[in-house]
């Protein structure tokens, strides 16, 4: 490998390892707020549901 080559190379790693330092915390993010949105619905349906519904015995 030639010393080209290995800079070559080195800045690839830094690209790459740059847009994923960019990237990956918006994934976590939108998995977040997906995870919190889907809690949300759940709770609201629950509301919803939980005065018409009378137990009996």
């Amino acid at each position: 490998m030639s010393y080209l080559e290995y800079v070559v190379a080195a800045y690839a790693v830094f690209a790459a390892v740059l847009v994923w330092d960019f990237v990956a915390p918006r994934i976590r993010i939108a998995q977040t707020l997906r995870a919190v949105r889907t809690l949300e619905a759940r709770r609201r349906a629950a509301v919803v549901r939980a005065p018409d519904t009378e137990l009996t015995r």
